[in-house]
């Protein structure tokens, strides 16, 4: 009985589709996610840190690029949940508008928003899940 084998250039074409065919960046939040987020953003957070993420000069900081959106989820999630109102300095610019709490929010809405954030206007970091939202939360509430 005669085996057939597979060439090896066809075993070779085939992993190279199956690893063109992956996500380059697993770590991005699902479309959905990001829908949420966004919907989420527009209605709690536009008028403050505006459409581009940018913020207002002296008042309410930037979300591009800062160790605030791509730090530990953490501070994030806590910021969103007990508000800032102390002064925020970024790149030497001082922000003194305060942020109210969002208490109101879900824990799914929440990190939705986060995820959101953290992976918009050039931003790449791993999303926020409602899990560790809840753990914030908990842990303000102890």
């Amino acid at each position: 009985m005669r085996r057939r084998l597979i060439p090896v250039n066809v075993v070779i074409a085939a992993l190279l589709f199956i690893l063109l065919s992956l996500d380059p960046d697993q770590s991005k939040p699902p479309q959905v996610v990001m829908e949420r987020g966004r919907a989420a953003y527009e209605k709690e957070c536009l008028s403050c840190h505006q459409q581009d993420g940018l913020g207002v000069q002296g008042l309410n900081p930037p979300l591009v690029k800062t160790e605030w959106v791509l730090g530990p989820k953490q501070q994030l999630i806590k910021i969103v949940l007990n508000g800032l109102t102390e002064p925020v300095t970024i790149d030497g610019d001082v922000f003194h508008h305060p942020m109210s709490p969002r208490t109101h929010l879900t824990d799914q809405e929440i990190a939705d928003v986060l995820s959101y954030v953290r992976n918009s206007f050039g931003n790449k970091a791993s999303a926020v899940t409602a899990r560790e939202v809840k753990k914030v939360r908990v842990e303000k509430n102890m």
